[in-house]
C-alpha cells in the first residue's frame, strides 16, 4: 500500500512538471537531490562533530583542511550509495531524447528491473564512486578553505576601519561566493569522470539515432578502458562534453545549497541552546 501511494505521488508530480516546459524531467532530479543532500550533509556533520568534539560550525573550521576533504569524500560516498537508483533513472530519462522510449520514471524503473535485474539499478556505481570521492572532497574541502580565506579578509578589512574587535563572520553573499567557487572548482576538475560514469549508465539504452550513437552493452570493460576509448575515438574534447551546461547548473546550485545549509544549521543550533 505504501509503495502504491509513493508511485501515485510520483505520477502526479510527473504530470505537473511535464506540463511546465523548463521543469521537464524535474521529478527524478528532485527525488535524487532530496535524499542525496540529506544523507550527505548529515554524514558530513557527524564526521566533523566526531573529529572536532563539538557540533558548532566555528569549531569545525578549526579542523585540518585534510579532514575537510576526507570527511567530504566519505559523505559523498554515503549519499551516492543511498540515492544512486534515482541518479540512474534521471540520466536515462534525460539521455533518451525524442521520441521517448520511457514516458515515465515508473516505466523506466520497471524495464530496468525486467531486463537487468535489481543490479541494473546500480549500473555504473563503481565509476560514480570513483568520481564522487575527489568531487565531494574537493567541493567541501575547498568550500571550507574559501571560508577561512574570506574570514581572514574580513578581519583584515575591519581592522583598518574600526578599533573594535574585528568581525570575521561571513555574509550570505560571501557564503554564496565560497560555495560558487567550490562547486566550479570541483566540477571543472572532475567532469571527465562524470562523462565516463554517464557512459556506463546509458549502456544499451534504446534512443533515437539523432541523439548520438547508442552505447552498446559491454562497450567498456572498466573505467580505465572507457577513458582510453573516449580519448582514442573523441580526443580530449570528448572528456569535457557538456562541461559548460554542467557548470552553469552545478555551481549556482551548490552555492545556494551551502548558503541554505549554513543558515539552517545556525537556526537549529539556536533552537538547541
Amino acid at each position: 500500500m505504501v509503495l502504491q501511494n509513493i508511485q501515485a505521488f510520483c505520477k502526479l508530480l510527473e504530470i505537473f512538471f511535464e506540463r511546465k516546459g523548463f521543469w521537464r524531467g524535474n521529478v527524478p532530479a528532485l527525488l535524487l537531490y532530496m535524499p542525496y543532500t540529506a544523507i550527505q550533509f548529515t554524514v558530513l556533520h557527524k564526521l566533523k562533530t566526531f573529529a572536532a568534539g563539538s557540533s558548532k560550525t566555528e569549531d569545525h573550521l578549526q579542523l585540518s583542511p585534510y579532514l575537510s576533504y576526507f570527511s567530504g569524500a566519505l559523505a559523498g560516498c554515503a549519499a551516492t550509495i543511498g540515492s544512486y537508483p534515482f541518479d540512474l533513472l534521471r540520466t536515462i530519462l534525460a539521455s533518451q531524447g525524442e521520441p521517448r522510449v520511457y514516458t515515465t520514471m515508473r516505466s523506466a524503473f520497471l524495464d530496468i528491473i525486467k531486463t537487468r535485474g535489481v543490479r541494473g539499478l546500480y549500473a555504473g556505481l563503481s565509476p560514480t564512486l570513483v568520481e564522487i570521492i575527489p568531487y565531494a572532497g574537493l567541493q567541501f574541502g575547498s568550500y571550507d578553505t574559501y571560508k577561512r580565506w574570506m574570514m581572514v579578509w574580513n578581519r583584515y578589512r575591519f581592522s583598518n576601519i574600526s578599533s573594535m574587535r574585528p568581525d570575521d563572520s561571513l555574509s550570505s553573499f560571501q557564503l554564496f561566493l565560497c560555495g560558487f567557487a567550490a562547486g566550479t572548482c570541483a566540477k571543472a576538475i572532475c567532469h571527465p569522470l562524470d562523462v565516463v560514469k554517464k557512459r556506463f549508465q546509458i549502456e544499451g539504452l534504446r534512443r533515437h539515432p539523432k541523439y548520438g550513437a547508442r552505447v552498446e552493452n559491454q562497450t567498456y570493460n572498466n573505467m580505465y578502458h572507457a577513458l582510453r576509448q573516449i580519448l582514442h575515438v573523441e580526443g580530449w574534447p570528448g572528456l569535457y562534453k557538456g562541461i559548460f551546461p554542467s557548470l552553469i547548473k552545478s555551481a549556482p546550485a551548490g552555492a545556494v545549497t551551502f548558503v541554505a545549509y549554513e543558515y539552517i544549521s545556525d537556526w537549529l543550533e539556536s533552537l538547541l541552546t
